[in-house]
């Protein structure tokens, strides 16, 4: 008797236990997940600061002139035990209102300088609810 109300008071210490240090590392996977999507949003920064001005405004860009986006689904990252962390990036870009054809004239724009704003936008699920991030470009030429 005394052998059963001990395992027993042993199982209910192990039980409580495992949950307060499962409670620990919580906030830890929340943080990592954080971490994790800062960081695709910094190589979707990059690729807008890099690649040649031609090629965000042309045809084939990543960036589609608004008012038009384009949506990929992309694997973030993983967590410990190999499980994706996915989310959808939508991108688009912005003509600024003073370039030449979008309202600008030689008058407002006499060096004919283009301003375009890359914008994207992460969104994620996290522990029942859904986050946004976004980063915006600026480029001129």
């Amino acid at each position: 008797m005394e052998a059963a109300i001990s395992m027993a008071l042993l199982t209910v210490l192990g039980l409580t236990l495992l949950k307060l240090s499962l409670n620990v590392t919580s906030p830890r996977q929340w943080t990592l997940q954080q971490s994790i999507t800062d960081a695709y949003l910094t190589y979707e920064k990059s690729a807008a600061q890099r690649l040649p001005f031609a090629d965000l405004t042309g045809a084939q860009s990543l960036w589609p002139a608004q008012p038009s986006v384009a949506t990929t689904v992309v694997e973030l990252g993983r967590l410990p035990g190999d499980t994706p962390i996915m989310g959808t990036v939508t991108r688009t870009r912005y003509a600024d209102t003073n370039n030449l054809g979008s309202g600008g004239d030689a008058t407002t724009n006499p060096s004919g300088m283009e301003v375009w704003r890359f914008q994207s936008v992460i969104r994620y699920d996290l522990g029942g609810r859904t986050y946004l991030k976004s980063r915006t470009v600026v480029r001129s030429q």
